[in-house]
């Protein structure tokens, strides 16, 4: 399966798939010190976001996001790729500053955790592997 999406920073990346119809706010949602989402009720409660593509609906919550995402990635805890239904600003700065691919505009509905995907976000496309 191909899916197409908007690149909002392009690079290239293959991982297996973590989906949440649940938007994701970076900043007291995930802890910074051991990638795990810690949002009390949120559907990725207690998994963590390093070395997978991370696929969820939209960002949420502080710009102070955007530099958690930041410092996951430079503590070797970010996920290699992030894939959105619409990008928001705190995600598409993180992922700038970050260096994390990103796609958005992708019907990510299409997309089940576990799933192996390959992100070439250069070109905006997501595509499923294994």
């Amino acid at each position: 399966m191909r899916l197409k999406g908007r690149t909002i920073y392009a690079g290239n990346a293959e991982g297996r798939a973590l989906v949440t119809s649940m938007g994701i706010s970076f900043y007291g949602g995930v802890d910074p010190e051991t990638g795990m989402v810690v949002e009390r009720g949120h559907e990725l409660e207690g998994q963590c976001v390093a070395g997978v593509v991370l696929v969820f609906p939209t960002g949420k919550g502080s710009t102070v996001g955007s530099y958690t995402l930041y410092r996951l990635k430079h503590a070797g805890l970010a996920p290699v790729a992030i894939v959105n239904a619409e990008c928001e600003t705190i995600t598409a700065v993180g992922c700038i500053i970050a260096e994390v691919p990103c796609v958005d505009q992708v019907d990510i509905q299409q997309l089940i955790t576990g799933m192996k995907v390959r992100v070439d976000a250069g070109v905006g496309l997501v595509e499923v592997v294994g």
